[in-house]
């Protein structure tokens, strides 16, 4: 099968279209013809930095995948040959990822394909909905009424985060850098939107919330960004975010506030395997699939790629400058 396979960690360049044995699907497993995998910026990251497994090379990247499955292993009832799937499985060097044709994955992570959606916009889906889910309603637990404020809400995470938010019945402010992108957040039900590059994120927050700060904030920026939310927040609220802060954070505001501070990490049971934590993965998936069925969930897929070019993919996503999300086509 047709696969983008790197040997080394580096530029986008490492990337390369090789022939690779197919799959068998083993125990438990399912055999997908991929259709679409998503790209996100972790995979740039472990291609650049190095991949999170020993002696993991050569390997193939990709978390995100969309297809149809052709074979399933023994054990295996819940799903059969035809079924369309969508899920987030490998790429971080102890299981092959999903730059391929085929991927073998367990029967309880691949879970079946909302019908509203394409496959590209599946493929694109899985990693940021279930980061986006856990950071707002397992970390976070967001209530209806509640103020969120939403980092990036043109991109990947954001922009399902605040529909995620609005379904939940939460009042939802987002940064976003252009115009543009202002619009886009605007029409996915963000009720304030703030440009980053020409409004000051303390006093429009402030201004709002009529004084009161809100409740959660979704960090996905981390430094300077993480510091200056815990100045947005009301007392007691709660600061998920999805990087490390770094060793310079002044906690100050943080204890005064008595704001709880979490992470969220969602490759945490693919590093560990945990297969609980998958299972529940599976269960977001699940849950967002009635949603987006229900025309109450959207992906935005900014390009497509053919499988072949999937450096150009890593090259557009290092810039900073898409919205919503990027894919490769099979």
């Amino acid at each position: 099968m047709r696969a983008i396979q790197m040997t080394e960690i580096g530029a986008p360049e490492v990337l390369k279209l090789v022939e690779v044995p197919q799959p068998e699907p083993q125990a438990g497993k399912v055999l997908v013809r991929l259709h679409a995998a998503g790209v996100n910026p972790v995979d740039a990251k472990l291609r650049s930095r190095g991949l999170l497994f020993p002696d993991a090379l050569p390997a193939i990247p990709g978390c995100d995948g969309a297809g149809t499955i052709t074979a399933v292993g023994t054990g295996v009832d819940r799903l059969a040959p035809g079924d369309a799937v969508w899920f987030c499985n490998g790429g971080l060097g102890r299981e092959p990822g999903n730059y391929a044709e085929y991927s073998a994955v367990a029967a309880n992570v691949a879970r079946l394909k909302p019908a509203a959606l394409s496959f590209e916009q599946a493929a694109a889906a899985p990693l940021v909905l279930i980061t986006a889910w856990e950071a707002l309603f397992d970390r976070a637990n967001l209530q209806p009424g509640q103020r969120v404020l939403i980092h990036g809400g043109a991109g990947g995470v954001g922009h399902v985060a605040i529909q995620l938010a609005r379904h939940a019945g939460a009042q939802v402010c987002t940064t976003v850098g252009s115009a543009e992108h202002a619009q886009f957040a605007t029409s996915l039900g963000a009720d304030c939107v703030i440009n980053h590059h020409e409004q000051n994120l303390i006093d429009a927050v402030r201004d709002w919330s009529a004084g009161k700060g809100v409740d959660v904030v979704l960090d996905i920026m981390g430094g300077l960004v993480f510091q200056e939310s815990m100045k947005t927040m009301a007392h007691y609220g709660t600061l998920v975010t999805l990087l490390d802060p770094g060793p310079d954070i002044d906690w100050t505001e943080a204890r005064n506030r008595n704001l709880r501070v979490g992470f969220e990490l969602m490759l945490t049971p693919m590093l560990f395997d945990l297969p609980e934590a998958r299972a529940h993965h599976g269960e977001i998936l699940d849950r967002c699939a009635e949603l987006a069925d229900q025309g109450k969930l959207s992906i935005d897929v900014d390009k497509s790629y053919p499988l072949s070019e999937a450096a150009a993919a890593h090259r557009q996503i290092e810039s900073g400058h898409t919205r919503g999300k990027l894919v490769l086509v099979l």
